[in-house]
């Protein structure tokens, strides 16, 4: 039996176990003993390695951060990198996040493209590999980890007490094949000031975002003042605003506060023109007003003025580009301030010829005399390029184009996966071209038929990269 056919036998076990690995709340929380990312995502793994000890494989749970499933043998190994873990759901959706709703031939949930769906899938094409009885050369190992979104705890854990595989691939962004991811940053800029114990308006609080690489689709300010004449002035603003330039804020006022709530869009850190910036709304607003306390009122402006809404770094001097991966990505994520602090984290996808330093280096530049800094605890991860002579790439280029009928180009993005992580690896998949990219965002989908052809796009490319 081909291998096509075999994944056409496991369809609705397919269905079945995505929409169960979907009903998980893979969030990261507080660790517990055995558990470092929280009993959610352990929860998680142990389904995933459960399944896969119910279809006959050899599993292997490393210390909560990662695990691993396995087949055939040989000294080397081909690897498949997954993630079970998930950014915060949102708000919005037509069906429950964690449902695994099937509606127009569609499996909803948190997950099901980012990057769950894609881990039954290659779990299934696996087992069709092992139940066509082939003999492979290399063992293939699917490796999956659980703190892909948050840091990449699991693989340094996992590559510290296991052996790396020689190639492979993560099903965690694109198809035909992504030989070139930018490099990315995490970084806060932060700045400390007095607070204001005046009588007019000021900042109280400012919260907003659940990721850095996430669009925020939600911020909230509260203004405080002991004359209510003027927070109901600035609510009059805020009406004003939003009328003018259509943005989703509203007000409320009590004891003595007016409190500011921002709606936006979300949309994936790499990707964030496809997003509507809630705490960049906020702080336009912000900028055009009023606002007491000179050290919080500065700090604004900076902010309106070198980020606003830009996702290229522009303003801040940085927008860089080569011919290769493109522009650099922008994405302020996330905003926490007090009356004696403010925080913004940012997310930045830099082109492959650049090198991280060189970027913080232009951002320091740019804010000199601001009293705004960027602590030493910078998230660096360098980008990513495979030659497009490589061996693994003319396999997977063969196995796409012998499934699909198409030319597998190759192409760059501004994500980060798994593929990172080993030698000769590159992202292959899940999503398929002209699909619609709603990782990160509401109402994640992705079509049954879909799921079915990257299935069988796995089986083949594991078996072809395995001989």
């Amino acid at each position: 039996m081909q291998l096509d056919q075999r994944v056409e036998g496991y369809k609705e076990e397919i269905i079945k176990s995505t929409q169960e690995i979907i009903s998980f709340k893979s969030l990261k929380d507080k660790p517990e003993k055995g558990m470092p990312f929280g009993k959610a995502i352990n929860d998680t793994l142990l389904y995933f390695l459960g399944l896969a000890e119910s279809m006959g494989f050899k599993t292997k749970n490393v210390d909560g951060y990662a695990g691993h499933v396995e087949y055939g043998e040989g000294e080397d190994i081909i690897g498949v990198l997954v993630h079970l873990d998930v950014v915060p759901e949102g708000d919005g959706w037509t069906y429950p996040p964690y449902s695994g709703h099937i509606a127009d031939n569609r499996i909803y949930g948190r997950g099901i493209i980012d990057d769950k769906g894609p881990a039954i899938s290659v779990l299934y094409a696996l087992k069709a590999i092992k139940d066509s009885g082939f003999k492979l050369g290399k063992r293939i190992r699917i490796i999956a980890g659980l703190d892909e979104e948050s840091g990449w705890a699991c693989m340094k854990h996992y590559f510290e007490k296991e052996e790396k595989p020689v190639a492979g691939f993560s099903p965690d962004a694109d198809f035909p094949i992504i030989n070139s991811e930018m490099g990315i940053l995490i970084f806060s800029m932060e700045k400390d000031f007095e607070p204001y114990d005046g009588d007019g308006v000021t900042v109280e609080s400012i919260g907003g975002g659940n990721r850095p690489n996430m669009v925020p689709d939600f911020c909230e300010a509260v203004l405080i003042s002991s004359d209510a004449k003027a927070l109901e002035a600035a609510a009059e603003r805020l009406t004003a605003f939003a009328g003018q330039t259509g943005y989703n804020m509203q007000s409320e006022m009590g004891n003595g506060r007016l409190t500011i709530k921002s709606y936006g869009v979300s949309a994936h850190g790499s990707t964030p023109e496809k997003g509507q910036n809630a705490i960049a709304q906020m702080i336009d607003f912000l900028n055009g007003i009023s606002i007491e306390g000179e050290g919080v009122r500065e700090y604004i402006r900076v902010l309106a003025q070198k980020i606003g809404f830009e996702t290229d770094g522009k303003s801040l001097g940085i927008d860089l580009e080569d011919e290769i991966s493109g522009k650099l990505v922008f994405n302020l994520g996330q905003m926490e301030l007090d009356q004696n602090h403010g925080k913004v984290v940012i997310n930045i996808r830099y082109p492959i010829k650049y090198e991280g330093d060189f970027v913080l280096a232009g951002l320091s530049k740019a804010l000199e005399g601001t009293g705004i800094v960027i602590p030493d605890d910078v998230y660096d991860q360098a980008p990513l390029y495979v030659p497009e002579d490589n061996f693994m790439i003319k396999q997977l280029k063969e196995v796409y184009e012998e499934v699909t009928g198409e030319e597998a180009k190759l192409i760059s993005i501004g994500g980060g996966t798994y593929a990172r992580a080993i030698d000769n690896a590159v992202a292959f998949g899940p999503l398929l071209p002209g699909r619609p990219e709603l990782a990160h965002e509401k109402n994640e989908y992705m079509n049954i038929d879909d799921l079915m052809t990257i299935t069988k796009i796995y089986a083949k490319a594991m078996y072809s990269l395995s001989l």
